[in-house]
This record gives structure tokens, C-alpha cells and sequence, in this order.
């Protein structure tokens, strides 16, 4: 998974997807009327010790939990890139066969104001659909945060679809805060790779099944 988120994820990770890049994605019919299936439902904010800040955010899709994960984490690897490829051009394997300990590099495209990031998996469960990571290294940390660490949840919603919460906890270096204004905008761009995903799931739907 990358992150960007985020990431991103990004990087996949979630913070880094540029405005240009997700735009694009919006200019057909298809896809603006499949972004309207996704929700935004919460965003929120926590400061509970000085030089960690702690984000929350839930978005609800028509896609089923199972194939959401698949290719939102699962392929995000293969898929990301083809689809943004502005925002994100490769992802490496550094290190790891895929589970806890993995190390991966997520190159960014050109719409990116960033060149890359290291991310390591936390954790991974098939089966309960939730993936964890950390950004550890990169231009993205922008010499004023330690680590990002993130935690993916997808859950079946009563309507057929899927619920994703994601948390974002950033350790700052020293005492410098992150303004809600920063961490709104770069959660709001990784919706956007989070919508280009539901796009194309709907678009194709013999994908990841």
C-alpha cells in the first residue's frame, strides 16, 4: 500500500497527491457521477501530547470491503501508478516478502511537489481488512515531522458497500505544530486517490473480484 497514503497514502503517502493529478481524473462523466457515491463523513482532530497530533477520517463507497481492500492496498502498488500516474510513478520493494517489516519506495509523478518516500509496513490482515504502515523517510516529511503512522479499516456498511476509517497519527520534530488547515488539505487530496480508486472499480467490474 502506498500513502501518501498516502498517502497516500499517501501517501497510499496520503498527503502528497497533488491537486493537478486528481483533477484530471475528474474530467469524464463516468467518474464524476461514480464520485458521488463516495461520502465524506468525519474529519477530526486530536492534540494529545505536545509534538503528536493524531487524524481521523471515515469515507463510505458502494464498493464491497473485500475487493475495496484488494485493490486500494492489496494492488495499490500496481494500480495507483496506472491511474495517477502524475501523483505517483513507482512503488519499490526495498525489503520483505509483502507483510510486517516490508520496506517500500514510493516515487512520485511529476504533479507532485514531492520526490519520494520510505514507507514500512506495520501490519496486514486478509482477512479483517486493515493495514498499517509508516512513513519513515522521505523529502514528504519536509524536515519537520519524525514518522506518520497510519491504520486502514474497511468495514461493510448496511448498505452493501464498504466504510473506510483511516488514522494518521504525525510526530513532529520538537515542538512544531501541524496546522489543521495543512492536514485538512492533504486528507482532502488523498479522498481524491481514494475516489480515483472507486472510479475505476466501477468502471471496470470484472476488476478484483
Amino acid at each position: 500500500m502506498i500513502h501518501f497514503f498516502h498517502t497516500w497514502k499517501i501517501l497510499h503517502s496520503f498527503i502528497c497527491i497533488s491537486t493537478t493529478s486528481i483533477s484530471r481524473i475528474c474530467h469524464t462523466t463516468q467518474r464524476e457521477n461514480s464520485f458521488k457515491q463516495l461520502i465524506l463523513l468525519s474529519l477530526s482532530s486530536t492534540n494529545s501530547i505536545m509534538g503528536v497530533f493524531t487524524y481521523e477520517m471515515k469515507v463510505a463507497t458502494v464498493i464491497p470491503p473485500a475487493r475495496m481492500f484488494q485493490a486500494f492496498v492489496l494492488d495499490s502498488d500496481n494500480l495507483i501508478p496506472k491511474i495517477l500516474p502524475q501523483a505517483i510513478k513507482s512503488v519499490e520493494t526495498l525489503e520483505g516478502d509483502g507483510g510486517a517489516g516490508t520496506a517500500k519506495q514510493v516515487n512520485f509523478g511529476e504533479g507532485s511537489q514531492f520526490k519520494t518516500v520510505k514507507n514500512r509496513i506495520d501490519g496486514i490482515d486478509k482477512e479483517k481488512f486493515t493495514y498499517s504502515y509508516t512513513v519513515i523517510e522521505g523529502d514528504a516529511l519536509m524536515n519537520t515531522l519524525e514518522k506518520i503512522c497510519n491504520e486502514i479499516k474497511f468495514q461493510a456498511s448496511p448498505e452493501g458497500g464498504s466504510i473506510c476509517k483511516s488514522s494518521s497519527t504525525y510526530y513532529t520534530i520538537g515542538d512544531i505544530e501541524i496546522k489543521d488547515e495543512e492536514i485538512k488539505s492533504g486528507k482532502e487530496k488523498a479522498s481524491g486517490m481514494f475516489k480515483a480508486v472507486e472510479a475505476h472499480l466501477l468502471a471496470n467490474p470484472d476488476t478484483y473480484n
